[in-house]
């Protein structure tokens, strides 16, 4: 099978296309691929690193405003639809998938209107634009959330959820220790802010750094954000030495090993990383981003809290002393992690990717 993946701007996008590329190649080595991005994106970064072949278009997002940008907006779209035809008629792809991001517009729309079959994969309970832009041109639409199946066309959406979900199941618990130099006998807590790393979660965590060293048989990943790494490192490095249970990384990219690992999460409630957590049955305390579209991230994150997965603190009462005290709470109850281990693996869709691929088989049988 050959397939052209897209999907772009941040990992919530690219981590699942490139899921659903490894699961395709698992059960179909021979399959080739071509990823088609933006080079302003974060996959022209990650995705050559996989080994995949990469080739962009431009494009931007429409300002939901009238505004003379969307002219230009537009005009680019229209130049990046041409352009993706020809990207397409070069490989000849046998399905095209997108999984979000403004990138996806131009590939699929293209991809359609050539007859080749396409899906679209939402992540979030509620879609994007982009997204709610293809779905009447694109011949399956592949979901996450139950909530999300009335907001597509009914004939043409399942229900599948998010490929990084059966990602994780491949992590390694012991490779993920072994990563980080922690023992055994240490709980890890990961903090993470997503791709690009989080102010707001970085300035809680940097007020209690003190108090992170202190806590008891606990081991605190703290992962920045590449964009922020250097700064919160001059600022630790100003203080005095970093507490010797506390590992401070930019990005991580063996992420199944180090959440195979992981007692408790702390960070955003991307779509992704929802799937990841709740694969594996991570306890977590969300913060949800407030700064996305129709503020999903709080919707994504309030399903796990109503499941007993999940805590949810909002960015307007994080503090570091709010954080602390979740997180203290959390680490001193086993009966309430249990809970929400339980919580969490109930909602859990490890076989994710599985159901994407045996749905893209089934639209390229059909043609």
């Amino acid at each position: 099978m050959r397939v052209v993946l897209t999907g772009g701007g941040t990992g919530g996008h690219i981590y699942p296309a490139l899921a659903v590329a490894r699961e395709i190649s698992r059960q179909s080595p021979q399959a080739a691929f071509l990823y088609i991005g933006s080079k302003k994106g974060l996959e022209a970064q990650i995705v050559p690193r996989e080994g995949i072949p990469f080739q962009s278009v431009e494009i931007s997002g429409l300002k939901r405003k009238l505004s003379l940008d969307n002219l230009k907006t537009l005009w680019n779209f229209l130049r990046a639809v041409s352009e993706s035809k020809r990207m397409l008629k070069e490989f000849k792809p046998d399905v095209v998938i997108g999984t979000g991001g403004y990138v996806c517009g131009p590939v699929v729309y293209a991809a359609a209107k050539l007859g080749i079959p396409t899906m679209i994969h939402e992540q979030n309970v509620v879609p994007g634009l982009t997204n709610k832009f293809l779905a009447r041109s694109v011949t399956k639409v592949a979901v996450c959330f139950e909530e999300s199946l009335a907001l597509f066309p009914a004939a043409k959406t399942v229900l599948t959820g998010n490929p990084r979900a059966t990602e994780v199941m491949h992590g390694n618990k012991q490779a993920g220790r072994s990563f980080l130099g922690v023992d055994e006998d240490k709980r890890i807590v990961l903090i993470f802010g997503g791709s690009r790393g989080a102010r707001a979660i970085n300035e809680a965590v940097l007020s209690i750094v003190e108090q992170l060293g202190e806590l008891n048989r606990t081991h605190i990943v703290y992962v920045t954000g590449e964009v922020h790494f250097k700064t919160i490192s001059e600022v630790l490095e100003k203080r005095g030495p970093v507490p010797r249970n506390m590992t401070v990384l930019p990005f991580v990219h063996n992420m199944p090993d180090v959440l195979a690992a992981t007692h408790i999460l702390v960070g955003r409630a991307g779509a992704s990383t929802l799937a990841e957590i709740t694969a594996l049955g991570v306890p977590a305390i969300l913060i949800p981003s407030p700064y996305v579209t129709n503020n999903h991230q709080e919707k994504n994150a309030r399903g796990l809290e109503r499941a007993g997965a999940a805590r949810v603190l909002v960015e307007r009462e994080l503090t570091g002393e709010s954080l602390l005290v979740l997180l203290t709470e959390l680490l001193d109850d086993q009966k309430s992690w249990e809970e929400m281990q339980k919580g969490s693996l109930a909602l859990g869709m490890p076989d994710a990717a599985t159901k994407i691929v045996r749905q893209l088989q089934e639209i390229v049988r059909q043609k």
